[in-house]
């Protein structure tokens, strides 16, 4: 599969819309554990990953393999409750595919999150950290290969990637609502192994701030796209070797888990304002 080939792409936005009967204004990638957010979606129409021509199969304990669409405090939604990861053998453009389906869909802004290790060491597991830029440590990029300048530039600004506008926007709302928010650099690797001390030691060095496996071929995609993006980091856990323990996957499922109320709760205030 190729997300360059537009009749793939619309040919998936076309049985989305045939089954949900109204266009998105907002598209949300849901990561680990994150996914609460698809139960408080009015008028929801469930579509299994599966049943959608060309998309991937969810692989990971934590992703339901969902698309949800309908609304959100008035804003029309298309929600992944659940994402594709390269470390599950599926290319950067394939991780990224969903977005281009939303773009055709008619979505203009992406909200993406995720569940990351905390690299800046005065960061805490339940932080929220909003990402203001990030690092593709990958070696890959959902570009590579010919462009189709109808889905995009070739050479793509990512100058800011990370909207300025929304970024501001987050900021005021988590401060009405009285929700502490980190803001830093995300990097992105391939996984599935965590990263070793070394690695983190390496990665701070550069200026991540957190780090995970996903959200960065998607944001490229979605800025191919022209789509204006936000995106939120559960720090889930401290990356290796800042801690005296090992890491795990449950670890991140029961951070995740003890902070989606506040998760919740920033996200739903942040939608209607998008």
């Amino acid at each position: 599969m190729t997300t360059l080939n537009q009749g793939i792409i619309q040919e998936a936005a076309s049985y989305i819309l045939e089954k949900a009967g109204s266009k998105p204004e907002v598209g949300l990638i849901l990561g680990s554990g994150l996914g609460i957010l698809a139960d408080h979606i009015e008028n929801a129409v469930v579509l299994d990953y599966a049943d959608i021509p060309h998309f991937p199969k969810s692989t990971v304990e934590g992703h339901a393999g969902e698309l949800v669409l309908g609304t959100v405090g008035g804003r029309q939604v298309v929600l992944m409750k659940g994402r594709f990861h390269m470390y599950e053998g599926y290319g950067p453009e394939v991780t990224a595919f969903p977005v281009r389906v939303m773009k055709a869909l008619g979505a203009g802004k992406l909200l993406v999150t995720n569940a990351a290790g905390g690299v800046n060491t005065s960061f805490h597991p339940g932080d929220l950290m909003l990402i203001s830029d990030h690092l593709n440590m990958t070696g890959q990029s959902p570009l590579t290969g010919p462009n189709d300048n109808e889905l995009g530039p070739r050479f793509p600004d990512m100058s800011e990637a990370y909207s300025r506008r929304l970024r501001t926007l987050a900021k005021e709302i988590a401060k009405e609502h009285d929700i502490p928010l980190q803001e830093g650099v995300y990097a992105g690797l391939i996984g599935p192994a965590y990263e070793t001390p070394a690695e983190i030691r390496m990665l701070r060095t550069l200026g991540a701030d957190a780090v995970g496996m996903s959200t960065v071929s998607e944001v490229i995609v979605a800025r191919h796209a022209g789509l204006e993006v936000l995106g939120i980091s559960c720090i889930s856990n401290m990356a290796s070797g800042i801690l005296d323990q090992p890491l795990s996957h449950d670890e991140v499922m029961e951070t995740t888990e003890r902070v989606k109320e506040k998760f919740l709760g920033l996200v739903t205030s942040i939608i209607p304002k998008l």
